[in-house]
């Protein structure tokens, strides 16, 4: 097989994760090559960038992985960026006490909050003004005081606690601020890094000096038609040699090519035509998200006026307001809930003809798992969630208990004729069960720590293949108490340097 180069580090993934260690690599002199499955479309301001990557009023659909498990479609950003280029751009941080109940060192609150001054500063977060408050988070914004909340905007704070408020984004004018602007740029034109898109790695072999990838490249698709696509590289597959892998495909596409290596669950592997090489079971388990749940409202004709009018004029973000709360079954009496309220034009969005206010329960118990059905790197894998499936109750309890705040907020005469009556009942356990769904966080399926459904050790490395080093979502054991973006950025930071010192 065609062996394209020999390098110290091969980064597997250009996301929220694998720019920065990337970037940080390639600042420090290293010889890096960097393998995304997706398009690269270069620097910030060039043409090639397809507008829906970079305009941050709606989430991007264009650029997906199309991960599926009925009824559920759950988007992955497939492209330069990652997901730090598809998302809603809201930059939290979560609470202090995330990072300390992993009980690792180097990852207690007080490292973070070091890192995350980095991360906030690189990613150029800031805070909505109220002055750009649109039509219905204005109204929002007004209900919430009235209501007594703790108005402000403190999603980056790790030791706040329960308030309403604009949110704090990396949103720079109306651009979506993904880490290959924020990292990337800095280093593209040095000559120790080079960017390989279009690639799908198939799986990781050790060797004596370090570790080889298996890949194959992918012909772009018609939306990628103008990414850097080099047509030299053979597309029945090459190999890499590096002295060390950093995995950051994802929380479902680390865990896959982990498996297709022969790293994981022997019985699983084995099922699905994979001889195995080294038996770690936890590779694919504690698959969790935050379960969200919708209240809705139908949107007034004047609601409808004022929406289109800004959006035909101006910046209309569909999520712009944003609470943390703090239900019944929180154990720390810490806010455990995110209640946001959802609007947007029918130029904007496909959001439209309804407001939510949708909730999110931040420290769900439910654990899923993730595993590949083929050694075949195209094949889909088999995704479970097992969204609402813990014994105790506790997700779909913390649920209720935030339905009850968004309906307070939506039924406020703040927002009195600009919204309609309800369209999904939502007053049983059933009905909370058949309209749960996901909030594009998914985490901890190559989850670091000591006991036996660990994968990967405080520093990253995989436990008996110390040459992969994991630098994504999947490695966090338990999920933060916010949007998983920055703290994945966090995460890519602190990898970064374990690399380097």
């Amino acid at each position: 097989m065609h062996v394209v180069a020999d390098v110290e580090y091969v980064v597997i993934g250009g996301g929220s994760g694998g720019a920065v260690v990337a970037a940080r690599l390639a600042e420090a002199g290293r010889e890096v090559v960097v393998l995304e499955a997706g398009p690269d479309y270069g620097p910030f301001g060039d043409p090639r960038w397809p507008n829906d990557l970079v305009d941050a009023r709606m989430l991007a659909t264009s650029h997906d992985w199309r991960y599926a498990a009925a009824p559920w479609t759950f988007s992955r950003a497939r492209v330069i960026g990652g997901c730090s280029s598809h998302n809603g751009a809201i930059a939290a941080v979560g609470h202090r006490l995330d990072y300390d109940d992993w009980g690792m060192t180097g990852w207690s609150g007080d490292d973070v909050a070091r890192t995350y001054a980095t991360v906030v500063e690189q990613m150029r977060v800031r805070a909505y003004q109220r002055s750009e408050a649109v039509p219905f988070h204005e109204e929002c914004l007004q209900a919430a005081e009235s209501l007594g909340w703790n108005v402000t905007s403190d999603l980056c704070d790790l030791d706040a606690g329960e308030s309403f408020g604009l949110e704090t984004v990396n949103v720079v004018g109306s651009t979506r601020w993904n880490t290959s602007f924020a990292y990337l740029d800095g280093v593209r034109d040095r000559p120790n890094l080079r960017i390989i898109d279009c690639t799908l790695v198939d799986r990781l072999v050790k060797s004596d000096s370090g570790v080889t990838v298996v890949a194959r490249r992918v012909p772009p698709t018609p939306h990628s038609s103008t990414s850097a696509f080099d047509p030299q590289l053979p597309l029945d597959g090459f190999v890499i040699h590096a002295g060390t892998v950093v995995l950051a495909a994802g929380a479902y596409g680390s865990p896959t090519i982990l498996q297709r290596s022969g790293i994981g669950d022997p019985d699983r592997l084995r099922a699905a035509g994979i001889d195995p090489v080294i038996a770690l079971r936890g590779v694919g388990g504690n698959l969790h998200d935050h379960p969200i749940v919708g209240a809705d409202r139908a949107v007034t004709d004047t609601l409808q006026l004022h929406l289109d009018a800004t959006a035909a004029t101006g910046f209309l973000p569909e999520e712009q307001t944003l609470g943390k709360f703090t239900s019944t079954r929180s154990a720390t009496g810490r806010y455990d809930m995110h209640v946001f309220p959802v609007c947007a034009s029918d130029q904007t969005s496909e959001i439209h003809g309804s407001v939510l206010a949708v909730v999110a329960a931040l420290q769900p118990l439910s654990r899923g798992r993730i595993d590949v059905t083929s050694p075949d790197p195209l094949a889909a894998p088999r995704i479970d969630h097992r969204y609402l499936s813990d014994p105790e109750g506790h997700d779909i309890a913390v649920l209720r208990d935030g339905l009850q705040i968004a309906d307070e907020l939506l039924d406020h005469q703040a927002l009195g004729g600009l919204l309609g009556p309800p369209l999904t009942d939502l007053s049983t356990d059933d009905a909370i069960r058949a309209n749960v769904t996901h909030y594009y966080h998914p985490v901890g399926t190559c989850a670091m720590g000591a006991g036996d459904q660990s994968v990967c050790d405080h520093r990253g490395r995989v436990h008996g293949f110390e040459r992969v080093v994991v630098a994504d979502a999947s490695l966090f054991a338990t999920i933060p108490r916010a949007n998983t973006n920055l703290p994945t950025i966090m995460l890519g930071e602190r990898i970064a340097d374990g690399l380097l010192h």
